[in-house]
């Protein structure tokens, strides 16, 4: 078989299986927009866009002006001439949100985890991951060269006598996510911190979709990761991982996706800055309330922006995607491989952006399709 014969028969399985994808362009800012193929207008809760910052006047405002200086991209890595001054902004901004000592910036939110991950995890470690962390999690653990045990998802009583078992004298790393993207539960961080404590780990959390926490102030001297993301709270692009600078530091001089890239680009880069100062001032303050709101107006309590309404089979998510679709709401279904088989979900992702009338419209849908709540 060559490869156009393999290519054809890989095609028509997934198809078969009823899991093949394309996407659709969404011509709109915020929200609201037209949606291809047809143009159709539809109000989207599918965006990480959790503070609706993508469109903020300063956000927009502060990557027209990089541009202006810096021009569209940095042209070579951190380490050889692509660092600009608004860069080593951005990393003081990142640490002083985040309370660490520094910050190292990546492109992505998926490069920071394959280079915290493969700085830290060599083959004289054990890392311990929850069994529901996001792709970016696992990729990173299989290019480590280290062993890895799975433990259940939040269940730290199982995490403790995972490390009890099979450290075995070896250093230990910790990873989970904090908000987790498919179900948007939450981490006890307080409880993993105590838990790294104890048993001498060092701890990697990821906080990619933690707009409204778990807060986390570990004490200054624990071996504590913050890995983080520009795409979500912040609106803009690209990664970050802060803590103590020793550990920063070595991530310089080891992660290959910090090393072998080209460093961010100077608008990205300062949309984000400019993101971080909305995010910390009174005005942040009134963005995560409003979509505090949001979510209560759905689910009253939900922990995050993130809810799921499990349907379980794939047609039947597929079913209830297209029902909210003829209403002129997109929420896209979520299927194997990225929930487990039997678990298809809508995922409903809520903004700052969405006014009380989009969520209102939305939950009368799923109370007409008589589709379930968290």
């Amino acid at each position: 078989m060559n490869w156009a014969e393999w290519s054809e028969a890989e095609t028509q399985r997934i198809h078969a299986a009823g899991q093949w994808r394309a996407p659709r362009d969404f011509d709109g800012a915020g929200p609201v927009g037209a949606l291809a193929p047809d143009g159709a207008p539809v109000v989207h809760f599918a965006s990480n866009d959790y503070l609706g910052l993508t469109h903020h006047p300063a956000v927009v405002a502060a990557a027209h002006d990089a541009l202006d200086r810096w021009g569209t991209g940095a042209g070579a890595a951190r380490l050889i001439v692509g660092s600009r001054p608004i860069h080593s902004e951005l990393e003081a901004a990142l640490a002083d949100w985040k309370d660490a000592e520094a910050a190292v910036l990546f492109p992505t939110g998926f490069a920071a985890n394959l280079g915290v991950l493969t700085t830290f995890a060599d083959g004289d470690v054990l890392v311990c991951s929850d069994e529901l962390n996001h792709a970016s999690i696992i990729d990173g653990t299989r290019l480590a060269h280290a062993d890895v045990a799975i433990y259940p998802h939040r269940d730290l009583a199982a995490l403790e006598a995972l490390v009890a078992d099979q450290a075995r004298g070896r250093k230990v790393v910790i990873v989970s996510d904090t908000v987790f993207s498919m179900d948007g539960d939450v981490a006890d961080t307080i409880a993993l911190v105590a838990l790294a404590d104890r048993v001498g780990a060092l701890l990697i959390l990821d906080e990619a979709h933690a707009v409204l926490g778990p807060d986390l102030q570990p004490p200054a001297d624990a071996a504590v990761l913050r890995v983080g993301t520009m795409s979500k709270t912040l609106g803009a692009l690209g990664g970050f991982v802060a803590g103590p600078r020793i550990l920063t530091d070595l991530i310089v001089n080891r992660a290959r996706s910090y090393i072998f890239t080209t460093a961010p680009t100077p608008a990205d880069t300062a949309a984000a800055l400019a993101a971080v100062h909305v995010v910390t001032s009174p005005e942040g303050d009134e963005l995560r309330s409003r979509l505090r709101t949001n979510i209560d107006q759905l689910v009253e309590g939900h922990p995050s922006p993130i809810v799921p309404i499990v349907c379980g089979a794939e047609d039947r998510a597929l079913d209830a995607a297209a029902a909210l679709l003829e209403r002129g709401l997109l929420v896209p279904a979520i299927r194997p491989p990225t929930v487990a088989p039997g678990t298809s979900r809508l995922r409903v992702a809520l903004s700052a952006a969405h006014t009380l009338d989009h969520v209102r419209a939305l939950s009368v849908a799923l109370d007409e399709l008589t589709l379930g709540r968290p």
